[in-house]
């Protein structure tokens, strides 16, 4: 891979961790425990409950991201990186700057999908 497409991948990178700890600070927000003490309805309490749920595991996905973007803006001079882990062959840069934290190959991450 040459400088040149590393360094739009950095920038793509940057873009993306920016992006997802502000995800993290609204989701942050939306997670906080919900007080008995509000006046809104049993329904209401139930779906706010709900969404919490939601909110939780979207959070804990956002974190899981921003901590692989950042090992992969650490490996982004590895001479490996962008070479799929699974098979060893070149992953195309459109990916990358897709789904910077994806290690995997379209075809390979298609195998694991089908498991």
């Amino acid at each position: 891979m040459d400088e040149k497409h590393r360094k739009q991948i950095a920038e793509q990178i940057n873009r993306q961790i920016e992006e997802t700890r502000q995800d993290i600070s609204s989701l942050s927000e939306q997670v906080k425990p919900i007080a008995p003490d509000n006046a809104i309805g049993r329904l209401s309490r139930m779906e706010a409950i709900g969404a919490k749920s939601i909110n939780e595991a979207s959070l804990t996905r956002a974190k899981t991201k921003l901590e692989q973007l950042k090992a992969v803006l650490a490996d982004l001079d590895d001479p490996d990186f962008g070479i799929c882990v699974q098979c060893d062959e070149p992953i195309p840069v459109g990916r990358i700057m897709l789904m910077p934290e994806s290690r995997l190959c379209v075809r390979c991450a298609g195998k694991l999908e089908k498991k």
